[in-house]
């Protein structure tokens, strides 16, 4: 069995709804629901803990720094 982990929200009626279509079609599929109690603290978790990570200590070296601050268009959403 393979995972694929997707975010969603549970609306009104108690429908999930993915925040991404799946690229895949006519699946059976499981679904197993983790809710969060506090978002926020979740997010702060997982930043604290992937700034810690030493899988991404190559993003430290100087031949990874190839952006500055004038590079690219601001966003607005």
């Amino acid at each position: 069995m393979k995972a694929i982990e997707v975010t969603g929200e549970i609306d009104n009626k108690g429908v999930l709804r993915l925040d991404h279509p799946l690229k895949m079609r006519d699946k059976k599929v499981k679904v197993i629901i983790l809710l969060s109690e506090d978002e926020e603290v979740e997010d702060k978790q997982w930043l604290a803990t992937m700034t810690t990570n030493p899988a991404f200590d190559f993003l430290h070296e100087e031949q990874e720094n190839i952006y500055s601050l004038t590079d690219g268009k601001p966003f607005h959403d």
